[in-house]
């Protein structure tokens, strides 16, 4: 999980690379490797963001230990951006700012980008095994995701050679020209890593939570619902993994959030009242590989939001439609 504005990646520390890569002994579980090292692997570095003329650093640590996973990631730009998370339990922290205190939802976010269910990404892409190459020092795997379709996005990632941490990660388009970048500069995998951030029991973290004015995020925040929105046009291998009722950020009343995935790209749609929005800007707009389509549907605020090329985010759009409830 990130916060806004402390997004990641730049290209970084690469080595020369050979013309001929040592072929490794099963992909799928090399990937299967990959997709877990991320959340069993005690590492610490500063990586950077890259996306456009946008540059921004960042720097995480992870540690695993008998209490489950710790993180803490730290905006290295501008004032206090910085969030710490116990297994799905976060803490944000914003200038002086706590801002609050809660159970994650659920997103992947670097150096953690692969799914568990690695079969799915084979469904959507062809995964062929590229150069092998240096990141940050170490020694890594480089693996290609290249789409079956024109509808998503290729992509390209740099694993360390013995954990499997993923080092780099690009977003490529139709001419493999870079859209947006992650990648460590520096890193520690294993070791002696600081660890006094980490409270020593579950207690100590809701002592902490008190201590510093942090308070639960309510129970409701997010529904499972039925909500009758229809979306026709989803690219195909896209599969809806949750529709919810949830309050956003300076919202006052709740949200209708639609999820796919593919394994890799991700795409929501979101369904609000009008005088709900505190930007009602029509139309298309852009981020790195993210899209952003916003347009009013049946009196709705409708914006679609997908790392998709703009032309997938606009037949997602376009499709979408209130088909109403099973019961009306």
């Amino acid at each position: 999980m990130l916060l806004k504005g402390v997004l990641p990646g730049v290209l970084l520390l690469l080595g020369t690379t050979s013309a001929m890569a040592d072929p490794l002994l099963d992909d799928v579980d090399w990937l299967r490797t990959m997709a877990f090292a991320a959340h069993q692997t005690n590492y610490s570095g500063v990586f950077v963001y890259q996306a456009g003329g946008r540059v921004e650093m960042s720097r995480i640590t992870h540690l695993i230990d008998q209490q489950g996973e710790h993180e803490r990631l730290q905006g290295l730009e501008g004032a206090r951006r910085e969030i710490i998370r116990h297994n799905d339990r976060v803490w944000m922290y914003m200038g002086d700012r706590k801002v609050r205190f809660g159970k994650r939802h659920v997103r992947r976010t670097f150096p953690a980008l692969l799914p568990e269910q690695i079969l799915t990404l084979k469904e959507n892409y062809v995964v062929t095994q590229e150069e092998e190459d240096r990141v940050a020092d170490y020694h890594v795997h480089t693996i290609r995701f290249q789409p079956k379709d024109t509808m998503r996005y290729a992509r390209k990632m740099w694993a360390h050679s013995d954990s499997g941490l993923l080092l780099k990660a690009v977003v490529l388009d139709e001419r493999n020209k870079v859209i947006e970048q992650y990648a460590f500069s520096q890193l520690q995998i294993g070791g002696n890593i600081d660890r006094k951030w980490i409270p020593d029991s579950e207690l100590d973290t809701e002592e902490l939570a008190v201590k510093e004015h942090l308070s639960p995020l309510p129970q409701a925040n997010v529904e499972s619902v039925s909500s009758g929105w229809q979306v026709d046009g989803v690219p195909t291998g896209f599969k809806k993994i949750a529709e919810m009722r949830r309050i956003l950020a300076h919202r006052e009343s709740p949200v209708v959030q639609l999820v796919y995935s593919d394994g890799l790209a991700a795409l929501s749609i979101f369904i609000e009242q009008p005088g709900e929005v505190d930007h009602p800007h029509l139309g298309l707009s852009s981020r790195g590989a993210v899209h952003v389509y916003r347009k009013l549907i049946d009196g709705m605020y409708v914006t679609v939001v997908g790392e998709l090329p703009p032309r997938s985010v606009l037949q997602v759009a376009e499709s979408v439609r209130y088909a109403g409830r099973p019961h009306e």
